[in-house]
């Protein structure tokens, strides 16, 4: 989840440094052209694409807490596009390219580090499909190699390689372009430059219902009062479920806390990040020092921002395992996040059944790395209304064909 977690640090209010209108509440207008809904990094992505891809400059960002203080200030900063699936590598990887341009088309850094990402092999079967991944992200022009374990020791030389441990390093898959990115600054990064070109942000404003006419969605009811809008896209992670009761039917999604912890701060000693599934963490060092893990989700079901002590603790003994090195550091702050995890793992991105209302969910631990091109792919649709080739595959009406997309375990850990 976050390299960061909740804290005074990513509230906007406590961010001199930047503008106003990152915490005032502006008054809404009576009538937007588009309407997003969810001030996370998915819901400013979708604006800010909105105006620049398409011209569509009268959008407002509804978000019921304050500008990116859910999940985009609770996610682990972990970017890469290393999917089995095609349509899975599409996305993520057209992120990826959209990662590396991003800081001199948005004029901000937000501290993107291209330190490589190893996924650990532990058992046979591991390799197996680690060398199979790897193929099929070359067929898909994803950078991606094989590394035995004398190679994975080298790139991470701290990693605990020894054949004696319960579950040793046979080899890993590695990513070089892969890496992280500081997640507050993101959201600044993208809001800023939406900014810049019109888009309202809208604080402390709730979708509490949605404006009809007929079947067609014609604006949104909130806690400040009724705003119309030509079309409307939820990008609420965590509580999408909730939304689409709201507007009148369901979605295929379920709502799990996701727990991460950071360290104190530590002086550079993790050179890349390294991600396990079998014991289940991964790990790497943020920019001020900290020892960012994660574990899986929360098996039960829930919309609490925490999570379940015992995933912690094998979170941390998994970690302890791998890095020895780590013993004897100490924990600073654990957090959770909601995700939306759909039947498949893989996000929900279009229309619904609901005319002129849009989606973009589902995405499990995914949805961070893929920012840009969810905002792109989802701007697109809105304002098109037709979906964008790369997110035409995430449809709902997969669930109804089996068309699926099962990315559930088949790219190592799914963070």
């Amino acid at each position: 989840m976050g390299g960061n977690g909740m804290s005074a640090q990513t509230d906007p209010r406590h961010l001199p440094e930047h503008p106003d209108w990152l915490w005032r509440n502006p008054d809404p207008k009576p009538s937007y052209d588009a309407i997003v809904i969810g001030g996370g990094g998915h819901g400013i992505a979708t604006a800010y694409y909105l105006a620049k891809n398409h011209g569509m400059t009268n959008v407002a960002v509804l978000e019921k807490g304050w500008l990116a203080g859910g999940n985009m200030a609770r996610n682990t900063t972990i970017i890469r596009s290393n999917y089995l699936w095609d349509e899975s590598a599409g996305i993520y990887e057209f992120a990826l390219k959209l990662w590396e341009q991003l800081p001199a088309e948005l004029d901000y850094d937000f501290l993107f580090s291209q330190r490589g990402v190893l996924n650990l092999a532990h058992t046979l079967q591991d390799v197996r499909e680690s060398t199979r991944r790897v193929n099929a992200n070359r067929l898909n022009g994803v950078d991606a190699e094989w590394l035995d374990t004398d190679e994975v020791a080298k790139i991470c030389p701290i990693l605990n390689v020894s054949p004696d441990i319960r579950y040793p390093v046979l080899g890993a898959t590695f990513q070089p372009r892969a890496g992280i990115a500081k997640h507050d600054h993101v959201a600044w990064a993208f809001a800023r430059a939406a900014d810049r070109l019109g888009v309202d942000f809208i604080q402390n404003c709730e979708v509490t219902g949605f404006l009809k006419d007929g079947a067609r969605v014609v604006g949104v009811e909130t806690s400040r009062g009724p705003i119309s809008a030509g079309v409307v896209g939820m990008a609420a992670a965590g509580h999408s479920s909730v939304l689409a009761e709201r507007a009148g039917f369901r979605l295929p999604i379920q709502s799990h806390p996701l727990q991460a912890l950071v360290s104190e701060l530590y002086e550079p000693v993790h050179p890349t990040v390294v991600m396990s599934n079998h014991v289940h963490v991964y790990v790497s060092q943020a920019h001020k020092g900290e020892l960012v893990m994660g574990a899986g989700v929360d098996s039960y079901n829930g919309y609490g921002q925490r999570g379940s002590f015992h995933v912690i603790e094998h979170q941390m003994a998994a970690a302890v395992e791998l890095f020895p090195i780590f013993a004897r550091a100490h924990v600073l702050r654990t957090w959770g996040g909601i995700v939306d995890v759909s039947p498949d793992a893989s996000p929900i991105i279009g229309q619904t059944p609901v005319e002129n209302l849009y989606v973009n969910c589902g995405w499990g631990t995914g949805g961070f790395k893929a920012t840009p091109s969810a905002g792109w792919t989802m701007a697109h649709t809105m304002a098109t209304g037709q979906p964008h080739p790369l997110n035409a595959p995430f449809a709902l009406e997969r669930f109804a064909t089996g068309a699926l997309i099962d990315e559930h375990g088949a790219a190592a850990v799914a963070h």
